[in-house]
């Protein structure tokens, strides 16, 4: 099952249509989506367990909420240059950038999904995942519909490959989101589930009305942003997760609709601005899992981000378009946990395996277990200040 579930939220069937684009990426073989969502189809719970009431959503239009966009340029003619992420999208009048959700109308950008989630649920930070921050933490999670890549085996394809107008939404502003957060007793925001790049307008508002009221912000994202974008968001941030999809920039165009260079400047920047950062590679048999990609792309984190930066390496499931492909091999994970601590990474982490090892956190010093886990569950947590209670050792992470 994949970690995308809800409670109580509805999708609604809409006329199937292609949104018009102007605009033509770097990856111009990708081509437009049809998508069709069924009536009345309800997400199911988490496989956790996990729950929380959230209010049942009525079927909604862009036009009520529409806010104008940041990070873009005005052109001649009404044109338009989206500053936003590395698509660089240049849109003409009427028309959407590549991610559907943001519209040039008359010279002026807007983004449309400001303040329309399409996704509400209580989650352990675990199944972010993060393991270095605030364990057993349960975060407010949220998704507008739309995203800036297109990989070819999305767990949650239904929102991040829909138009605005193809999922139902109800208008709740950041401080209502908070409220809400706050009400369920969530320690934390999560921009997750979709691209959070593309709400980016939304999720800077929440996560300042999170900072406000005391809550924290996490962000859980591909990466794929401009440095200036980054840069204004990540003081409103406690942590970030990205998704490094592979080590092949081939990889990235076509099988993702991105690019892996500006995922490493990503990376290269959040280490600078010294915000926590966590790393996940979604490992695909025969894709991303040969073991000299695994070891380049572990030895890259090691070198370059530095040997404390968890490394997950998940398991994937066939999903959407690669539903022909098996399952990742235990024993693929196994050798791709084992190189990337051979690289020189302490924290490296198996998921979507439960129970197969690699999910608990331990000491790098003497070995001492410090968080036990099975799946996005804490079974127990021996730190000590962020401290091993053993040797003493510090752990990094974000532990308060």
């Amino acid at each position: 099952m994949p970690p995308f579930a809800l409670q109580n939220i509805h999708f609604f069937h809409s006329a199937c249509y292609t949104v018009g684009m102007t605009v033509t990426p770097n990856h111009a073989h990708l081509s437009r989506r049809r998508f069709l969502v069924g009536s009345g189809l309800a997400m199911a719970a988490c496989a956790t367990g996990c729950g929380g009431r959230v209010a049942d959503l009525a079927v909604g239009s862009p036009g009520s909420s529409d806010h104008e966009a940041l990070f873009y340029e005005k052109l001649e003619r009404q044109m338009i240059r989206c500053h936003l992420c590395p698509h660089g999208c240049m849109i003409a009048p009427g028309k959407r950038g590549f991610c559907k959700v943001r519209e040039n109308r008359a010279g002026v950008l807007l983004t449309l999904v400001y303040g329309r989630p399409v996704a509400l649920h209580i989650d352990p930070v675990e199944k972010k995942p993060f393991f270095h921050v605030r364990p057993g933490t349960q975060a407010f999670s949220l998704a507008t519909a739309g995203c800036n890549f297109t990989c070819q085996f999305c767990q949650n394809y239904d929102i991040s490959q829909a138009a605005p107008e193809q999922v139902s939404a109800p208008n709740l502003g950041p401080d209502e989101l908070v409220k809400q957060a706050k009400t369920a007793n969530c320690g934390l925001m999560a921009y997750t589930y979709s691209e959070p790049v593309i709400f980016y307008e939304y999720m800077a508002d929440c996560a300042r009305a999170a900072k406000q009221a005391g809550l924290g912000s996490v962000m859980v994202s591909n990466g794929f942003i401009t440095p200036e974008a980054l840069t204004e968001l990540v003081p409103l941030l406690t942590a970030v997760k990205i998704d490094l999809k592979g080590f092949s920039d081939t990889f990235y165009r076509e099988t993702c609709g991105g690019r892996l260079q500006p995922v490493l400047d990503t990376l290269k920047l959040l280490k600078k601005l010294g915000i926590w950062t966590e790393v996940v590679t979604l490992v695909i048999p025969g894709l991303n899992d040969s073991e000299a990609e695994l070891q380049r792309l572990s030895a890259w984190v090691a070198t370059e981000l530095g040997p404390q930066v968890p490394l997950h390496f998940s398991r994937f499931i066939p999903m959407y378009r690669m539903r022909n492909l098996p399952p990742t091999p235990y024993e693929t994970l196994k050798t791709a946990r084992a190189l990337a601590m051979k690289e020189g990474c302490r924290y490296v982490y198996i998921g979507n395996a439960p129970g197969l090892g690699g999910e608990n956190t331990i000491c790098p010093a003497c070995g001492q277990v410090l968080i036990e886990r099975i799946g996005n569950r804490v079974l127990s947590n021996r730190l000590n200040n962020g401290a091993c209670p053993a040797c003493r050792a510090a752990i990094p992470g974000i532990w308060g």
